[in-house]
């Protein structure tokens, strides 16, 4: 993509957009070293220039260091179009733990501190990887299978079909928060079932493939868009930058452009990067209207149920009630709310009149409007968007 072209797709991603239940507001702005780019240079010397703590979401996908040592053939002596290239190859396991420890802290100096990293791997690589995580300060937040639904065959019957890789899931360290994790969309768009951490997909083939003049795979290790898609929309949100380092054949940023992401791609091979900036280009991105997160109890702001009494939400002495008012409390000045002889807060005293060890009030208690009982969980939501507002 040339830098017009990504100066535009920037210009475009700061559309508005609306959060789920939240009032419309910009996507905020980036660094102008981080509008929607590739970067044709080692990773290492590109991750020492990039802005430090200015990266939402990495992705990455390393050599693997897979260590063929003779040609793969099919049982009919054909080739096997195995990954063979130079980039993979390494001296020895030392020589590639030094590298992965380089890349590895060049992607932790320029994360977020509530940033997150994917890497994916194989059986190959992957244990080493994270070994290096670990040592370097990452938190591992999940490992994530990748089934593949059509793996490539074991031609020599010596081994277990390989049929899936591995992704490993981290924070930058150890105590962060506020990471983004989309789980309520994930889990509403997995028929409201909690998404798990082995995700059955296709390699990429077919129209998706990249080729070369000859007609022949571009990249070798070309992943398909639904990984980088489920990976995107897990953890990120519209207007965030994700960071590639190992960039190839574009697949992080193609998914990036069309959700609205910002992404700065890494890659040294002019081949892959020029087919890359192509692809991207060709990107129709998702409309705004359909980028909004839907946002989960744990990223609302947090209420307590003095704050309904401050706002005038709530009086003193009003009744409140359970659903079928066989309870009747009454709220008192000092924000507690009060049962006969029993005062408290209001999920003290609901769990008292019920005899029960707990008990979320914000769900027990029920006010009166209009002849109707509505839990004060209504009010409380009420306040919120007056917030969300500014109202």
């Amino acid at each position: 993509m040339s830098q017009a072209q990504a100066g535009s797709a920037a210009s475009k991603l700061q559309s508005k957009v609306s959060r789920a239940g939240a009032s419309t507001a910009r996507l905020r702005a980036v660094s102008p070293a981080l509008t929607d780019r590739i970067i044709l240079s080692d990773c290492l010397d590109a991750l020492a220039s990039l802005p430090a703590e200015s990266v939402d979401l990495v992705f990455a996908d390393p050599p693997y260091n897979l260590q063929l040592t003779n040609p793969l053939t099919r049982p009919d002596q054909s080739a096997v179009d195995a990954v063979d290239d130079d980039w993979d190859k390494f001296a020895s396991f030392a020589d590639y733990d030094r590298f992965t420890r380089a890349w590895l802290q060049g992607v932790r100096r320029v994360m977020k501190p509530n940033a997150t990293l994917f890497v994916i791997g194989s059986y190959h690589n992957i244990f080493r990887v994270g070994s290096t995580l670990q040592d370097l300060g990452f938190w591992i937040l999940n490992d994530v299978v990748w089934l593949k639904a059509n793996p490539m065959p074991n031609f020599r019957g010596r081994r277990f079909t390989n049929a899936h890789e591995t992704m490993i899931w981290a924070s930058r360290d150890p105590d962060a928060k506020g990471y983004t994790f989309n789980y309520e969309a994930l889990k509403g768009a997995n028929d409201d079932t909690q998404m798990r951490s082995d995700w059955y997909m296709p390699i990429c083939s077919g129209g998706e493939r990249l080729k070369d003049a000859n007609g022949d795979k571009l990249h070798p290790t070309q992943k398909p868009e639904a990984l980088l898609t489920r990976v995107i929309l897990s953890a990120s949100k519209p207007g965030d930058v994700v960071l590639d380092p190992f960039f190839g054949s574009g697949t992080t940023g193609a998914v990036a452009r069309r959700y609205g992401r910002t992404c700065v791609g890494i890659e040294r091979d002019p081949g892959y990067a020029k087919a890359a900036a192509a692809r991207i280009a060709a990107v129709v991105p998702a409309g705004v209207d359909t980028l909004d997160v839907l946002a989960t109890k744990r990223s609302e702001p947090r209420l307590a149920f003095a704050t309904l009494l401050e706002s005038g939400a709530v009086a003193p002495g009003q009744a409140l009630f359970d659903s079928r008012r066989r309870v009747k409390a009454s709220v008192r000045a000092d924000g507690l709310i009060q049962v006969s002889n029993i005062a408290g807060s209001i999920h003290k005293v609901g769990a008292l009149v019920q005899g029960l060890p707990s008990c979320n009030g914000w769900t027990y208690w029920h006010v009166e409007e209009a002849g109707e009982l509505k839990p004060i969980d209504v009010l409380r939501e009420r306040a919120r968007a007056g917030m969300r507002d500014g109202g």
